[in-house]
């Protein structure tokens, strides 16, 4: 249920007001957001709602390699292959309480039952763990933005839940501007990065060095457009590697 349908009724986000004003709603906006990347790699994560917004949230979670936990009565079909192959645990029944949440990093609430949600992030919030209710950011701290995602690069768009429709827009702009040449010439430092951290000893070399290939003539970015791009970009990086090693 959207934050705006609970005006009226009782307060149930952080702020307690008792009876909902929306002031959270309206304030939304103008909280700074600590905008972090979480490594979730073999961690228990939590979905409670096994709708079309329940699979979204574990195809997310599972994209980034988390343990996942589905828990709900009934699941979409997605959802329940991939209970059959074993790329998350089914908990075939309602959300259960605190308990639910034992070993757990992160839970997200995606229900269509306002109770439910609320109990959810009741339980986690007294774990002091990340929780998320879907489309209610006064029953979230933390809130997931648009990803565009290519190779190594993850780029986050978030409207601190503003506009959803908007954020989306911007991140088929986003993909399209920042595509597969981005994405290689991230590899290429990469693997120069060993060197340059046995080779330069301070923090500015390093950052001098990566950044006269990156903002340099020619531009690495525009060379990965030829069909040897890739073998020029390196030869350019070499280049500038024997240029360091001179000043050592």
């Amino acid at each position: 249920m959207p934050a705006q349908a609970y005006e009226g009724k009782e307060c149930v986000c952080q702020l307690r007001r008792g009876v909902c004003d929306q002031s959270c709603v309206r304030g939304m906006l103008e909280t700074p957001l600590y905008v972090a990347c979480l490594r979730l790699s073999g961690r228990r994560c939590v979905v409670v709602g096994g709708g079309d917004v329940g699979l979204e949230k574990v195809d997310g979670l599972l994209a980034c390699d988390a343990s996942v936990t589905l828990i709900a009565p009934a699941a979409h079909e997605a959802l329940r292959a991939y209970a059959r192959e074993g790329s998350i645990e089914w908990l075939q029944r309602p959300y259960g309480g605190p308990a639910d949440l034992d070993g757990a990093f992160l839970v997200i609430a995606a229900t269509d039952a306002t109770d439910v949600n609320i109990a959810v992030f009741d339980d986690a919030e007294r774990r002091a763990m990340l929780v998320n209710v879907v489309d209610v950011p006064p029953l979230c701290n933390f809130i997931l933005p648009a990803i565009v995602r290519n190779g190594p690069l993850a780029i986050a768009i978030s409207t601190a839940g503003a506009s959803p429709a908007l954020a989306k827009r911007m991140k088929r702009e986003v993909s399209e501007h920042f595509g597969e040449r981005y994405a290689t010439l991230a590899l290429l430092l990469n693997e120069v990065r060993g060197w340059a951290k046995a080779t330069l000893a301070t923090y500015q070399e390093r950052k001098e060095f990566f950044e006269e290939i990156v903002d340099g003539d020619p531009d690495p970015i525009a060379l990965l457009q030829a069909p040897d791009g890739e073998q020029t970009v390196r030869e350019l990086i070499a280049r500038a590697q024997a240029s360091r090693t001179a000043l050592v």
